[in-house]
């Protein structure tokens, strides 16, 4: 009679598995759909986002524009004078060297690589079948007390010294929501680069996380404008 009830127990464990598991598909869809649905992702056409960095203890406002075409700008506030850090127009990807305080263009495999920036506006998970992505579900992990799936999204390749390398990163979800936490990336430097997400919060039906952590540098999300009115002079390398 025990052998019978434990053929039964592992014949429902056979059938109940696999229903129950979570694939990186699946796990991301999941993302998407509590984080506002996939309509409202392929909409959202820009951003404008309000933060600050605490370095030394000063705390440095910061706002970053993404388009969906590709564009970026990063303007930081120092002591009252706006500076943009860096800029791409969807031509030429440039910074302002801090010691000069003049506008420089970046070298041609920079530019190139910020290009591929493009496909992943607003994130590299809300396309990953248009970019024909890799997917896979590592496993399962614990992250700083948290239980995680750990997903590897392989991207397309990057130029590194002239040579194409992979571009590969990490994302850990919690399970309860299905939203990311950690993003694990190896930079073209071939650093690894860690990024803590929470307090997500939501703008306009979308969820974004407002506190973010990079090497221990934490950023605070202030506020997020969804499609503001852009002017592309926030882009362009200055002619002056």
């Amino acid at each position: 009679m025990k052998i019978i009830k434990s053929l039964f127990a592992a014949m429902l464990l056979l059938i109940v598995a696999p229903s129950s598991a979570q694939t990186a598909d699946e796990i991301i869809a999941n993302y998407i759909e509590n984080t506002g649905g996939e309509k409202a992702w392929e909409d959202l056409k820009a951003t404008k986002m309000i933060a600050s960095v605490n370095q030394g203890g000063m705390e440095i406002p910061v706002t970053v524009y993404n388009t969906k075409d590709g564009k970026l700008a990063v303007v930081v506030n120092l002591q009252g004078q706006e500076i943009t850090q860096m800029a791409y127009d969807g031509t030429t990807l440039w910074n302002t060297n801090f010691m000069t305080m003049k506008p420089e263009k970046s070298n041609e495999e920079l530019t190139k690589n910020m290009a591929l920036n493009k496909n992943d506006f607003p994130s590299a998970l809300t396309n990953i079948e248009e970019n024909g992505y890799e997917v896979e579900l590592v496993g399962t992990e614990t992250k700083e007390g948290t239980e995680t799936f750990k997903i590897k999204v392989t991207q397309e390749p990057v130029m590194v010294n002239g040579k194409e390398v992979p571009s590969i990163n990490y994302y850990y979800f919690e399970k309860e929501n299905f939203v990311p936490i950690i993003l694990e990336s190896t930079q073209e430097s071939g650093q690894l680069v860690t990024v803590g997400m929470s307090d997500y919060q939501e703008v306009d039906g979308l969820y974004f996380p407002f506190a973010l952590n990079q090497g221990g540098q934490p950023i605070v999300i202030k506020e997020i404008i969804l499609n503001p009115e852009l002017d592309d002079s926030l882009f362009a390398f200055p002619t002056e």
